[in-house]
């Protein structure tokens, strides 16, 4: 059960706890909530509105593990004022908080059946708290496949994670990246085609992705020539979100609001309008 949120339009407090480089342009802010009560509970795949006092806020997707509520925890990359702003924050600045909003990953669906989680470079943010909930509850899934694309090693998330996932066995791991270096001993290139490498039977899959456009088009396509349905495939879409509760309609994509409808949605639900462009 979600903790119900509280006054969705003012931003709550929160101290920052640390700040981690990730990449060049990538890094996460670990917020302290302790003073909440019952901590910061949320859904793998749901998304806060983070709040510079001074400069404004941006959506960003939640990061870390559901099973921690008393740390929250956001994978942010700086390409805009805000995103900036929050990056030059030191530890003890405080930022607000407004959420959780959104409708996250079908986990529960997924329980029984094979799960393939596929992530293309910054997509890997919203899956991770899909990962810890899944290695906590390993017992609930049969196969889990995480496939995981950069553009090269060094813009690769998480990649000490990453290591110990694949060195446990708990579930697949397959890495790619667009372009490798000297050093680089995986496979090179796109995401889609490690789907081949995959163990799932695609009778008793969903299929969970999240990245640029341009690869989730391709994961359909080949998800759906392993033998996929449109019905067993959720994407997290990214819009323009403003407001985060579905007034100001900047998020909308065909009948559906990103934000309180998605982020994540079954790729039926929204295929007339995946190739729709932003106004």
């Amino acid at each position: 059960m979600l903790a119900p949120v509280r006054d969705p339009m003012t931003p709550t407090p929160a101290r920052i706890r640390k700040v981690r480089r990730e990449t060049s342009d990538t890094f996460t802010v670990h917020l302290d909530v302790d003073g909440r009560d019952g901590g910061f509970r949320f859904a793998p795949g749901q998304f806060n509105m983070l709040y510079v006092f001074g400069v404004g806020e941006v959506p960003i997707s939640i990061s870390g593990d559901p099973g921690a509520p008393s740390e929250l925890v956001h994978t942010i990359r700086a390409v805009g004022t805000v995103t900036r702003a929050i990056q030059k924050q030191r530890k003890a600045s405080v930022l607000g908080v407004r959420g959780p909003f959104g409708q996250g990953w079908p986990l529960d669906k997924a329980k029984g059946g094979d799960l393939l989680l596929v992530a293309g470079g910054l997509g890997l943010a919203p899956l991770r708290p899909a990962v810890y909930h899944v290695l906590e509850h390993r017992e609930d899934f049969r196969d889990v496949s995480l496939l995981v694309g950069a553009r090269t090693p060094e813009d690769l998330l998480f990649r000490s994670e990453l290591s110990r996932w694949q060195r446990k066995g708990r579930i697949q791991v397959l890495v790619t990246v667009d372009r490798a270096t000297p050093d680089w001993k995986g496979p090179i290139g796109v995401v889609p085609p490690l789907l081949r490498e995959a163990r799932f039977e695609p009778g008793r899959t969903l299929a969970f992705a999240c990245g640029p456009e341009v690869m989730l088009r391709f994961t359909e396509h080949e998800l759906s020539r392993l033998g996929l349905g449109a019905d067993q495939l959720y994407f997290s879409l990214e819009r323009n979100m403003k407001c985060a509760v579905g007034f100001c309609g900047h998020c909308q994509l065909g009948p559906a609001f990103l934000c309180k409808d998605g982020p994540v949605l079954r790729y039926d639900r929204v295929r007339p309008f995946f190739l729709t462009r932003e106004a």
